[in-house]
């Protein structure tokens, strides 16, 4: 994956921020800041109805990175087809531990939460915090399949369930 420096987005970028998922980069703005002049990139988050600025030096460091490239996206859909890896640890630790993952931005890790908390029809229901955490990872990875691949969102979830269901198919 080519690894961007900070002043290399552009306006009109999708790129990725580790807390919320894709976003595109609206503009590059100086702001006065408790008397100093900084320059920050505006990213919009439609799915969140949310803005943030992000000053320029320190993108990188705050995880901002560009989107997926295919290869990555392929390595993620074949995580999916893996099977599940569930600790024997308690549920809350495994929580903080997905949620973690989810955080990170890192889409082979969210593919991994995704996989690990998949639940087949023919498998026991989920609690109501595995579903949430289960959506939260799939809506993530989902968005950022989609702006990769130029499909939308609902496209993507079915590409990505695809692949779950041969996964569960296999075992």
């Amino acid at each position: 994956m080519s690894v961007k420096s900070a002043l290399d987005y552009k306006v009109g970028d999708h790129v990725v921020y580790p807390a919320h998922g894709v976003g595109k980069i609206g503009g590059v703005e100086t702001q006065e800041v408790a008397g100093l002049s900084l320059e920050v990139y505006v990213i919009t988050f439609d799915h969140e109805k949310m803005t943030l600025r992000v000053p320029t030096k320190k993108a990188k460091t705050a995880g901002l990175r560009p989107l997926a490239n295919s290869e990555l996206v392929g390595q993620a859909l074949t995580t999916l087809k893996g099977r599940a890896r569930v600790k024997r640890t308690m549920w809350s630790r495994r929580a903080q531990e997905y949620e973690a993952k989810i955080n990170s931005g890192d889409l082979i890790s969210i593919a991994e939460v995704v996989r690990d908390l998949y639940r087949a029809d023919s498998q026991p229901e989920q609690s109501y915090s595995e579903r949430q955490l289960y959506e939260s990872a799939l809506d993530r990875m989902a968005r950022e399949v989609a702006a990769v691949e130029r499909i939308d969102k609902d496209s993507a979830v079915a590409m990505l369930q695809k692949n779950l269901n041969r996964s569960a198919a296999a075992a």
